[in-house]
């Protein structure tokens, strides 16, 4: 068949959930399911895929919509949700308030450090759940909630969840993960930078917003961006986003003590450090076993790498096992830490236990549309949808193929709804066009990664994350709309990046 009208064909999927969500605001796991059905049906029809293989495919990609990505997200609301029943939440609150009153750099420590961090230890949509919840908690419109945690969860997904995105990437190029990573981290600064300005805008609705606040706002950016280049540049994929996002935090929340002391409200000398330490025990929790069960302690994070269970689901052409890792995954040590945090916070087990299960009530629809769009993903790209897309951008443009580089990353994240997911799809592709047009494979890759972290924010599947965190299912059209203006702009920004900055890495 005609490549370019197949071309035309792997586009339905994607443009239907874009008319569903974006024009008609269908609700998330409506359309969701519906597009599942249309792929598996095109895939059958167009690409030939044996019916089997089709919906092995999909299974397979419900197996990891369920386990790790519902399972953080589920974690992720019960620590929000035991943190209200303990009432720490409430001391959570003044101290953020105690920081400033000024919502725009509550943003900048909240929705930009916060959520880097989250984002980095963890990954998997904790980074727009939690500090979404704590926003709408602290008296932020939970839609504007879910759009700035979703357009702030970008830049530090490059490196999320301990930077498996860039050492996965590595490792399916050949490419050199401390070279690459430090690639990764200049092609993104102009952006990360950039983002808390955007934020900052947003956040008062006007350009204008960002008088008072411009070097509080640049220092959110610098702070995170050097610190993660130096670091990625010495000691590769794992550490740049945790130590880029909390020197952010730490920066900027001494900025707003010392700078904009009038923004702040008076001491409150209830706050004592045991009760801060106290309310924030069962994140400080999450981020300890996190780090400790990583591959940064390879002895930990083997040991509990065996607990695991290998099953065939996809039955096509290069199926792999799809593995199920009981303990070394974010989603059960965040529900371990959380029940370990709320008992010392003075939760009963039982009280914490019917939480967890109002959380899984609470995440009904959710489940419906992140289960189908994963699904969704691992159809089109087992059938050779996704490549079809992808061979004929190469074709047209020819040596203008940087320009939209990032384009084919943001769309493999769009469908996949991970970073990871998009550099396994496209990475290989990406480098092997770099060649052919004598560029650095090293800058393009790159370029697929920051082009993926700009799809994050417009993903169904981070969107259904955002909403379910904030209590918004239903409004996933409305807060695609929002986010999609943005993401053209930070998309256009990065091909003039990708583009005009090649003949400067053809070096590597």
């Amino acid at each position: 068949m005609n490549e370019y009208l197949l071309f035309l064909v792997a586009l339905i999927p994607i443009a239907w959930l874009m008319i569903s969500l974006g024009a008609l605001k269908m609700e998330g796991h409506k359309t969701c399911f519906l597009t599942l059905l249309i792929t598996l049906i095109l895939a059958i029809v167009f690409w030939k895929m044996p019916a089997l293989d089709a919906v092995t495919a999909a299974l397979e990609g419900v197996a990891l919509g369920l386990w790790p990505i519902m399972l953080v997200i589920i974690a992720a609301v019960f620590t929000y949700n035991v943190s209200v029943h303990t009432k720490s939440m409430e001391l959570i609150k003044k101290m953020m308030i105690n920081i400033s009153t000024d919502k725009r750099i509550l943003v900048l420590i909240l929705a930009w450090g916060f959520g880097g961090f989250l984002e980095a230890i963890a990954g998997f949509g904790t980074a727009v759940a939690i500090p979404a919840s704590i926003m709408a908690a602290l008296g932020f419109d939970p839609v504007f909630a879910a759009i700035i945690c979703l357009i702030a969860n970008t830049a530090p997904t490059a490196f999320g969840a301990i930077g498996i995105p860039v050492s996965t990437l590595a490792q399916i190029t050949s490419l050199d993960v401390n070279l690459l990573s430090y690639t990764v981290t200049i092609f993104l600064t102009p952006v990360i930078i950039l983002i808390p300005i955007i934020l900052v805008m947003l956040t008062e609705k006007t350009i204008k917003g960002i008088k008072g606040v411009v070097a509080i706002t640049l220092v959110s950016g610098i702070s995170f961006a050097i610190p993660q280049m130096f670091i990625a540049k010495h000691m590769g994929a794992d550490l740049p986003s945790i130590v880029g996002s909390v020197s952010s935090m730490i920066c900027t929340i001494i900025m707003a003590k010392v700078f904009y002391k009038e923004k702040s409200s008076p001491s409150d000398k209830s706050i004592t450090f045991k009760s801060i330490v106290l309310a924030w025990l069962p994140f400080i929790l999450v981020f300890l076993f996190i780090i400790f069960t990583s591959p940064l302690f390879p002895k930990v994070n083997e040991f509990l790498s065996t607990i695991q269970t290998s099953v065939y689901i996809y039955t096509g052409e290069g199926a792999k096992p799809f593995t199920f890792l009981w303990l070394a995954t974010p989603g059960t040590l965040i529900i371990i830490a959380t029940f370990i945090g709320g008992a010392i916070q003075g939760a009963k087990f039982k009280d914490m236990f019917h939480i967890l299960m109002k959380t899984f009530k609470q995440m009904s629809k959710s489940f419906i549309t992140i289960l189908s769009i994963v699904a969704l993903a691992k159809v089109m790209g087992y059938s050779g949808m996704i490549k079809s897309i992808a061979t004929i951008l190469v074709q047209v443009t020819g040596k203008y193929y940087p320009l939209i580089s990032p384009v084919i990353g943001a769309m493999g994240t769009f469908v996949t709804g991970s970073d990871t997911s998009c550099n396994v799809l496209f990475g290989g592709l990406q480098v092997e066009v770099a060649k052919s047009l004598n560029l650095s494979p090293y800058w393009l890759a790159a370029a697929n990664t920051g082009g993926a972290t700009a799809g994050k924010m417009i993903s169904p599947q981070s969107i259904a994350v955002a909403t379910a965190a904030t209590g918004l299912v239903g409004a996933e059209g409305k807060i695609l709309n929002a986010t999609f203006k943005i993401c053209i702009f930070y998309v256009i920004i990065l091909g003039l990046i990708a583009y005009f900055a090649a003949p400067l890495f053809n070096i590597i």
